[in-house]
């Protein structure tokens, strides 16, 4: 039962970066950590004091981080490119395209403070487009993980996976309620088995689906709750598996629903099993300055939105 899942502490996802990059560091000595002006926010601190000489500060020059990083792909180190998701992807995305994707260049982009969670910072610095643009090209890997410990063991696994991959994580202090040892790189993650709906959901929204199962299976809903922490490659195979037995859907992300995580699950579903897919996400606005939860609240990601959004997809399915 959703209800049984245990929150085990709070802590942002950042930190989990933070965190997860020291301990690969401390794996891999080609790692190399690389910052335009925000190792503070980006939690660099401890990998900074343990490995110096292995830390490039590039200042407030986004593309020339970049494309530093993918040079130093060619001397076999494993660049991890770090500020806030819109730096990460709007403002340089000609030298990702040219010089990491279609190089296919092993280039790591970290990214931190995406979506709406960022709050009081704007809609200037809240990108909700950045899993779309990444998606789309060729060659990238795009994570998405849901708390702290998941953000540590992706930023530890992306080492070891060869090509370019988009890490997206946080700002605000969250739940914790995974283990480590649950993150596959690829696959999906399974908090519930249900009948009558399935909930896929990334980042921060992963436990805001949760909250909402919860309130559904006392509403005797049975509800299948899924993490999509990999948005791509996709595991098209558990989503199939999911919607075969619900024949309905709900997908929640942080992002615009337009070239999201629903996208990406409703082109699975046209493909293979076309089903009622209701959205929750922001709908093709920018975001504005507020505290992260009422900015959710306002642009229907809490978890009574998602409540609402798997009642309708169940009467669409039994209409």
């Amino acid at each position: 039962m959703l209800k049984d899942i245990q929150v085990t502490g709070n802590k942002d996802t950042r930190s989990g970066f933070g965190d997860g990059i020291l301990e690969a560091g401390r794996k891999n000595n080609n790692i190399v950590a690389l910052t335009a002006d925000l190792l503070g926010s980006m939690k660099l601190q401890g990998f900074i004091k343990e490995f110096p000489e292995r830390f490039i500060q590039c200042g407030i020059a986004e593309a020339n981080m970049i494309c530093i990083a993918a040079g130093l792909t060619i001397g076999g180190k494993i660049p991890y490119t770090t500020t806030f998701a819109n730096f990460s992807t709007g403002r340089v995305y000609d030298q990702i395209r040219q010089s990491v994707a279609y190089s296919k260049k092993n280039v790591k982009i970290c990214a931190s403070h995406a979506g709406l969670t960022l709050g009081e910072d704007g809609a200037t610095h809240q990108i909700l487009e950045d899993i779309g643009l990444m998606k789309m090209l060729p060659g990238m890997t795009v994570i998405v993980p849901c708390d702290y410990n998941q953000t540590k063991a992706a930023t530890i696994a992306i080492a070891d996976y060869e090509g370019p991959v988009y890490l997206r994580f946080g700002r605000p202090v969250w739940p914790i309620f995974t283990n480590e040892s649950d993150f596959v790189i690829g696959k999906a993650q399974k908090f519930s088995d249900g009948k009558d709906v399935s909930i896929f959901a990334c980042g921060h929204l992963v436990w805001k689906a949760i909250e909402a199962g919860v309130i559904l299976e006392e509403k005797g809903i049975s509800v299948e709750v899924i993490n999509i922490h990999t948005i791509k490659p996709l595991d098209e195979a558990a989503v199939i598996a999911s919607i075969a037995k619900t024949k309905c859907a709900v997908t929640c992300e942080e992002h615009n629903i337009i070239g999201g995580l629903g996208d990406s699950i409703a082109q699975v579903s046209a493909k293979n099993l076309p089903i009622p897919i209701e959205y929750v996400g922001t709908n093709d606005t920018f975001g504005e300055s507020g505290k992260p939860l009422e900015l959710l609240i306002k642009y229907g990601l809490d978890t009574s939105h998602i409540v609402a959004a798997a009642e309708k997809a169940i009467a669409r399915k039994n209409s």
